[in-house]
């Protein structure tokens, strides 16, 4: 059985997954080359060791028969719901905000396992009442597992998260079987939710968001500098790029956060266009990937969390590129596999595991 499993292993998909992060690491170095604090952190090393973590959880997890996670959602549910409860307790700070626990030798942030999390749980929801997407009880009670773990994370303060989680629930919602007569009362309640909850944003989320609609150009050396340089970097790339390690907006620090939020416009100033457009290609070969196996999957519960792992990653490839290019506020969401930050990585290469877990009990043995 073991040895069927392995041969219908997407490889495919692993060696995407593989050459993101190999190029991630190598963009991570030439960001934080010459700057002492960055260096001192060891930010690359710590990229290597998880993962490493990262392709022992799918090796793992994709041995594993996807259907066993239906038994423990809720266990895992509950540990999330402590491990937040703890963030919020006493969680460490960085950039002003509380979202991170240090486990020895391990910094776990357990926003980001929540994202896999509720897709795992509102999988096998979805799965099992899948007769009831008319009703709205059954669509009361999947919204509010949901917010269960929203409002923890928006305490931390993390509206992008928040953001990620809700939308999941609503893209599985959606290919659950949602009426179209549904999706206008659904849009006017999330359009009502994000005008009476802007008050409750933190000051600098709404200076965010305040930027994107109405930008000032007075403000471009405060509070939209990070864009501004962002736009700044991505042009200086030009078609083929100034070459890997020698962009001047990214070697002499004009652009900030270029390790994380912005290394897209590391990438465009290094390797241009082409470059850019090549990364892209491989992140949506990696979704598209997903999606395929949601539609070669035996159950609806297999077919929903591969359409969740592909939701994740095509909605943090989207916001992350939108931000860097200022057709989106600018957000705390990574580009998948290759910014910097051990939890995301995780989150998504466990991700991966749960697709090749799916992709491994096909009874379709076509799947190149």
């Amino acid at each position: 059985m073991r040895t069927a499993i392995w041969r219908h292993f997407d490889f495919w998909l692993l060696g995407a997954v593989a050459v993101l992060i190999t190029f991630g690491l190598a963009m991570i170095s030439s960001s934080i080359a010459g700057n002492p604090q960055l260096l001192e952190l060891d930010i690359v090393g710590r990229q290597i060791t998880y993962a490493l973590m990262g392709f022992v959880v799918i090796l793992v997890s994709a041995s594993l028969d996807y259907r066993l996670w239906v038994a423990v959602s809720r266990v895992l549910y509950v540990l999330l719901l402590i491990l937040l409860l703890f963030v919020v307790a006493v969680g460490e700070t960085s950039f002003g905000a509380q979202r991170w626990l240090n486990i020895g030798l391990v910094v776990l942030q357990p926003s980001e396992l929540a994202k896999i999390t509720m897709i795992i749980i509102l999988a096998d929801f979805f799965a099992r009442n899948r007769e009831g997407a008319k009703d709205f009880k059954w669509i009361f009670r999947s919204v509010l597992s949901t917010l269960g773990l929203v409002v923890l994370i928006l305490a931390q303060p993390n509206l992008s998260t928040s953001i990620v989680l809700m939308t999941v629930w609503f893209a599985l919602l959606w290919v659950s079987g949602l009426e179209l007569k549904h999706l206008a009362l659904f849009i006017f309640g999330a359009l009502l939710i994000a005008a009476i909850g802007f008050p409750f944003l933190e000051p600098y989320q709404q200076q965010r968001i305040i930027n994107f609609v109405a930008p000032n150009p007075e403000a471009a050396l405060d509070a939209n500098y990070n864009v501004t340089q962002s736009l700044i970097t991505i042009g200086s790339g030009g078609v083929l790029g100034q070459g890997y390690g020698q962009s001047t907006q990214v070697q002499l620090r004009f652009l900030k956060v270029r390790h994380n939020d912005f290394i897209f416009s590391a990438i465009a100033a290094e390797f241009g266009l082409i470059g850019a457009v090549a990364v892209l290609g491989v992140l949506f070969f990696i979704i598209w990937r997903c999606i395929r196996a949601a539609q070669l999957s035996q159950d609806t519960f297999g077919s929903l969390l591969c359409y969740g792992v592909a939701v994740i990653i095509a909605l943090h490839t989207i916001v992350n590129v939108g931000m860097n290019i200022q057709l989106l506020p600018v957000t705390g969401l990574p580009l998948p596999f290759i910014s910097a930050g051990g939890s995301s990585l995780l989150t998504f290469m466990f991700g991966i595991g749960l697709v090749e877990s799916v992709v491994a009990r096909h009874r379709a043995l076509n799947f190149s």
